[in-house]
């Protein structure tokens, strides 16, 4: 890989959906797992959904599980974050990550070789 790029983020209200997209460039990009990150301001970074390079593991923080869905396509260098019942708390920028590992090893352990810009979600009524 040469460089992921994030994309989607924006203004929701609470209990509303959103969709984050991240594009990464150069080749191989079925051999990396790939990840969302996100950091509010005044808290720790947090690994929050993370999926391997075939698409066969996932992980998800507490945080986030049942609300949010990550997913893959290996044919257009896209992984994507589907985010519904968004609170408050959820308001934070979001990075997308990639690196040679294992979902755990990224999500959890915080792996990371490529790291994206960046796209700020906020929910707010």
């Amino acid at each position: 890989l040469q460089s992921v790029m994030e994309s989607g983020g924006g203004v929701v209200q609470p209990g509303g959906s959103l969709r984050l997209s991240c594009e990464a460039s150069g080749v191989d990009f079925d051999a990396y797992t790939m990840g969302w990150f996100r950091q509010a301001p005044g808290k720790e970074r947090e690994g929050i959904s993370c999926i391997s390079g075939g698409g066969e593991n996932t992980y998800y923080a507490d945080s986030v599980k049942g609300r949010f869905t990550i997913s893959r396509d290996n044919a257009k260098n896209m992984v994507y974050l589907e985010m519904t019942a968004l609170s408050p708390d959820d308001t934070a920028e979001y990075h997308c990550a990639a690196e040679r590992t294992s979902v755990r090893g990224m999500c959890v352990i915080g792996g990371i070789g490529y790291w994206g810009q960046g796209t700020q979600v906020t929910v707010s009524s």
